[in-house]
């Protein structure tokens, strides 16, 4: 399987020259490997630790130009159920999601495919249960603060008190046994998705910058089988008649309705409702033009890619953008070290292969999205999706994602129950936000072919070594106003137990460095839930102010030091890459 950090560009004599001059200077060099004295009291190095890796980038031109809502989000519409969709109006979760901006938000997940619309305004008996002993009361304070919002012009926020925030926590609590004891048995129950609800979804989107995506029932069908598509319809003009820039999908992991609902729905009559859905949307003057996203297959497994195959046959002209998930492993895990197995990280562009191809031979070019992607399925596992460790995961899967061309990966979830979420219930940023933010700050949608020496040992004959040590590259994003156009950004996994050094050769050779790098914070280790940047804590400084995000200078030429199971983002500065400065 090919290295995602060595995706070679056409070699050059003055690419060898430059590693062969490197390698001559690093030798002569004071600064490099010495043996220890025979009887010294130093430990040995070994050889993996004490390799150095050379490390160029092609900045000619890149080889792919993603989206810039690229990394996206989701959410996910059980936070109806649970009550946490009244408190999206929250300055601190407002502030958190405009954070990530420019991105796309899509409702939507299981339980696209139970929700029922109904016009109606602010009705308890729609909110769900709750404690009996302080309902009333609840749901009184939420009314009041509906009204309060309403007298708000443009955004409409809300710092809710800490009393009202420790009563949403515990009736989420109770609420999510039911939602998880749901997705094990595999067995759902409707939803009730009001005009309010909608309203105030709507206000969180626009206020913090998102692009609603909206994924619709697809399970109401009428007695000949086809989609029923009277509550789209509603909500169409609903939304219409509001204005409200959205975009569109139907249903979610068709290839599971079976096993979900007990009936099947084929990729022939797929593609006839994905049609009805794109003449309901050209019938509402508003949304004649709007995007539809789909057909949001499950995993390539042979299911999902015969369904895809026969969708992409009949619809493949009707959609924008094809959608699809994927998720690493079960929500049951229990150890740390299934979070940095590269055999499991290489899955995903195994399975990106699969899509594309079948993609590519019924529309050459159409834009394929990763509509949902997650650490673990089943809700995830607490202290460890929610954990440093997961970025490992999380962050691989925007590499490999954007050198093979997915030109958005929609994060699975922003904000909800379970344990795969970028933030917490109490509104705190987990280690994942924390690498999605540096990630929107530092990396931009140009794609760049690196090019690695004395990574790999020769693999012996039927062992394939999977590289624990993964590099990506692109240009700067065009929106960090600290650096200018031609600047290169750099991201490095190192899932090694050991310290890897890295000299920047040709191009990158005797270029300024600023050094991002990601660490747990505390004693927790890879299962902490705080991180650290260059050795300071991140921390929001208040509900509407992040922290400085502040670099450290390495000299020109000097080597990177990747300390054992990190993540680094290291930015050439003033390179003027050609490729970059468009």
């Amino acid at each position: 399987m090919p290295n995602p950090a060595t995706c070679p560009f056409p070699g050059s004599r003055l690419w060898l020259v430059s590693v062969a001059l490197m390698v001559q200077s690093v030798i002569s060099s004071s600064s490099t490997y010495q043996r220890p004295a025979p009887g010294g009291g130093g430990k040995r190095m070994g050889f993996m630790e004490r390799t150095l890796i050379l490390l160029d980038v092609n900045t000619r031109s890149p080889v792919q130009v993603l989206n810039d809502n690229f990394l996206s989000l989701q959410l996910d519409p059980s936070i109806i159920k649970d009550g946490w969709l009244d408190f999206l109006s929250s300055k601190r979760l407002v502030t958190l999601a405009r954070g990530l901006s420019p991105a796309y938000l899509r409702f939507g997940g299981k339980r696209t495919d139970f929700l029922q619309f109904h016009n109606l305004k602010n009705l308890a008996k729609f909110r769900g249960p709750g404690p009996d002993y302080y309902l009333k009361n609840y749901e009184d304070d939420i009314v009041r603060s509906d009204i309060a919002l309403d007298k708000q012009r443009g955004c409409k926020l809300a710092n809710h008190p800490d009393m009202m925030l420790e009563l949403q926590r515990e009736k989420a609590a109770q609420m999510q046994l039911v939602l998880l004891k749901e997705q094990l048995s595999n067995l759902y129950s409707n939803i009730t998705i009001t005009a309010r609800s909608l309203d105030k979804l709507y206000n969180f989107a626009e206020c913090a910058g998102l692009h609603l995506v909206l994924g619709l029932n697809a399970q109401q069908r009428n007695p000949d089988s086809s989609w029923n598509s009277s509550s789209a319809l509603s909500l169409l003009k609903y939304s219409a008649g509001k204005k409200y820039n959205i975009s569109w999908e139907l249903g979610n992991e068709p290839n599971g309705y079976r096993s979900m609902m007990g009936q099947t729905v084929n990729s022939t009559q797929l593609a006839q409702d994905y049609t009805l859905l794109r003449t309901l949307l050209q019938s509402v003057r508003y949304y004649s033009r709007a995007h539809l996203l789909g057909p949001n297959a499950g995993r390539p497994r042979k299911n999902a890619i015969l369904l895809l195959d026969g969708f992409m046959k009949n619809a493949g002209s009707v959609v924008d953008a094809v959608t699809w998930q994927h998720y690493y492993m079960d929500g049951r895990v229990t150890k740390v070290e299934d979070f940095l197995k590269t055999r499991l990280l290489d899955t995903l562009t195994e399975q990106i292969t699969k899509v594309l191809k079948v993609v590519n031979s019924h529309a050459p070019g159409k834009k394929v999205w990763l509509g949902g992607v997650g650490p673990a399925w089943a809700g995830g596992t607490n202290n460890l999706s929610d954990t440093y460790a997961a970025g490992f995961l999380w962050l691989n899967t925007l590499g490999m994602a954007a050198m093979q061309g997915i030109d958005v990966v929609l994060r699975h979830s922003f904000f909800d129950y379970g344990y795969t979420h970028l933030v917490d219930q109490h509104f705190n940023p987990l280690p994942d936000y924390w690498l999605s933010l540096v990630f929107k700050r530092l990396v931009g949608p140009r794609v760049l072919a690196v090019r690695v020496a004395g990574l790999q040992r020769k693999p012996r004959p039927g062992r394939v070594i999977r590289d624990k040590l993964r590099i990506y590259a692109h240009c700067t994003s065009f929106h960090n106003r600290n650096y200018v156009r031609g600047s290169i950004t750099i991201y490095i996994i190192n899932l090694h137990r050991s310290r890897k050094k890295i000299k920047l050769a040709g191009t990158l050779r005797n270029m300024t460095v600023h050094q991002y790098l990601v660490q747990p914070y505390g004693t927790d280790g890879l299962h902490a839930r705080s991180v650290q940047l260059n050795g300071e804590r991140l921390l929001m400084v208040d509900n509407e102010t992040f922290p400085e995000l502040k670099p450290r200078t390495l000299r020109a030429g000097r080597t990177i030091a990747m300390p054992p199971m990190t993540i680094g983002f290291y930015v050439i500065k003033n390179i003027n890459a050609y490729a970059c400065r468009k």
